[in-house]
């Protein structure tokens, strides 16, 4: 005696396939969006309290990066400049300037300005900036094109295989130590032999175990 109908069979096997093909569309889905800029927000301005140009400071006046970050040589944390530091210019230039209201504000009334993380990664992640300096990689190679940025924007996806892949091919991104904070460095035409060769000399692992930054 047949219990089933014999269209059971096709309907159970459709049924089969077209849930491998809504999990590996959703997958797909899911993986799309998490490397678009509405999840990394690469590539997207982030609102300040004061609307600072890199390319203004930078490339215009010429101020380095270690001016404003002094801590990146000597710490994780690259640092964030204090009012004082902003203030020793912008007490002698732009002093009535509405833009910059926030800044002579936060200078009277000893309150930090509040500004909005642009390159931030999860708690769970161990980054290190004085290692990366001292190593031979520059500003640029994870911050981007900082020197042209008005307003200061995200430039990589920040997400781990975009870590790794600088960490298990550390010859294409090192430079020179003396070029480490020059915004307008360019590799040169022999970069992986002159990487190879600094690979060699700074003595750089390529440290892909989880422990390197999960700790």
């Amino acid at each position: 005696m047949q219990i089933f109908h014999p269209s059971t069979n096709t309907i159970s096997r459709l049924s089969i396939y077209g849930a491998v093909v809504f999990i590996g569309l959703l997958s797909y889905v899911l993986y799309e969006i998490g490397q678009s800029p509405y999840y990394t927000e690469q590539n997207v301005p982030q609102v300040q309290p004061v609307p600072f140009s890199h390319r203004h400071h930078v490339s215009q006046l010429g101020i380095d990066c270690r001016y404003c970050h002094t801590s990146v040589e000597t710490s994780s944390f690259a640092g964030m400049p204090s009012t004082q530091t902003c203030m020793t210019c912008h007490s002698q230039i732009w002093t009535n300037t509405p833009i910059l209201a926030p800044v002579r504000e936060s200078y009277e009334t000893g309150r930090s300005i509040s500004w909005t993380r642009v390159n931030t990664l999860p708690q769970f992640v161990y980054f290190d900036h004085s290692i990366h300096i001292h190593k031979g990689i520059g500003c640029t190679t994870c911050h981007g094109d900082v020197g042209e940025m008005t307003i200061t924007w995200r430039a990589t996806t920040l997400q781990m295989t975009w870590c790794l892949d600088c960490h298990r091919h550390p010859e294409e991104y090192v430079r020179p130590r003396d070029q480490v904070f020059n915004v307008n460095y360019a590799p040169p035409p022999n970069q992986l032999e002159l990487g190879r060769k600094l690979v060699r000399e700074y003595k750089i692992n390529s440290l892909t175990s989880c422990d390197t930054c999960h700790r």
